[in-house]
């Protein structure tokens, strides 16, 4: 068995590829029961368990464990640490164990580029991002292989953070650091949240029209990044429609609320990459893509990982 780091992981994954690797696995389809979902009590908090499983029906069989602690972000250490193990479809042999947190975030930004694919405006080129952890840079670089971005805004809780990361960029884009979010929200054509926050930060009616809203953060039903005006003002479009209704906290809090219902969901993910229902329609809707991760979705990036490593090498 290989054991694939994620240095390594980082190389491999090339964003056309691995966005195109996604989509192919959505329309063709695999097997992704329900992600087991673990809270574990610690004195210095709530950390989480989250154990999902894949397979295809011909072809491999992976799981990945994650870890999340919320708490780590007061020591400096990530929030998200894992693993991913994949296996031979055929007889069921261990291939690699893979870096689960390179995959994780890797996938994870492909999956947001890939729905901004299909629902942000062609011409979108303003792309602001909440959040400075690990995901927002990879945020960045994804939704840039896929749309002309040209500016980008950075927002967090801590300004050096977000002023470290605009640093990086500032090279390859108009890169700053968000002043005001209100502003920065309603003139932007891209806008996508990675936090973990149990409060709204974007509110719907800062939305501007053609604005597409990326919801990548809040994975459990207690957090939340939008408010119930931001559903109601956009066609919203989901990862896959069973993780949406179990743990979409933006969804499932307006659903509590009586100003959202699960029918007003568009489509979820592979129906708009079959063809089967329409993405953006018109150049002045405002879409929303809540994504709380697929298990689909980290098989398709360990294919290709491992794919890739027997093809280079590397």
């Amino acid at each position: 068995m290989q054991v694939i780091s994620s240095e390594q992981v980082a190389q491999l994954l090339a964003w056309p590829a691995l966005i195109e690797r996604i989509a192919s696995a959505f329309v063709a389809g695999v097997e992704a029961p329900p992600r087991h979902h673990h809270a574990m009590h610690r004195k210095d908090g709530e950390a989480t368990m989250l154990l999902m499983p894949a397979w295809q029906t011909d072809g491999y069989v992976g799981v990945k464990m994650v870890n999340v602690y919320p708490q780590n972000a007061a020591a400096g250490i990530p929030a998200i640490a894992g693993v991913y193990l994949l296996s031979d479809g055929d007889n069921g042999q261990p291939l690699a164990c893979i870096d689960g947190s390179e995959l994780t975030r890797r996938r994870t930004a492909a999956a947001s580029a890939l729905a901004a694919r299909e629902l942000a405006h062609p011409d979108a080129e303003t792309l602001v991002v909440l959040g400075t952890g690990k995901l927002a840079p990879m945020l960045i670089e994804a939704h840039a292989a896929v749309r002309p971005i040209r500016k980008v805004q950075v927002w967090g809780r801590h300004p050096d953070k977000a002023a470290a990361l605009v640093e990086q960029y500032q090279d390859r884009f108009d890169a700053s650091v968000v002043t005001t979010l209100e502003d920065s929200v309603r003139n932007a054509h891209v806008i996508s949240c990675a936090t973990l926050s149990t409060e709204p930060l974007v509110k719907g009616d800062w939305l501007s029209p053609g604005a597409h809203l990326d919801l990548v953060g809040a994975f459990r039903p207690s957090m939340r990044e939008s408010d119930s005006v931001a559903l109601n003002r956009s066609k919203v479009f989901v990862d896959t429609y069973a993780g949406a209704r179990g743990e979409a906290g933006d969804l499932l809090q307006a659903a509590d609320e009586s100003t959202f219902t699960f029918a007003d969901v568009r489509a979820e993910l592979a129906e708009v990459l079959r063809g089967d229902k329409p993405g953006r329609e018109h150049s002045d809707d405002i879409t929303l893509f809540k994504s709380v991760g697929a298990s689909l979705e980290d098989l398709a990036a360990a294919i290709e990982v491992w794919q890739q490593h027997m093809a280079t090498g590397a």
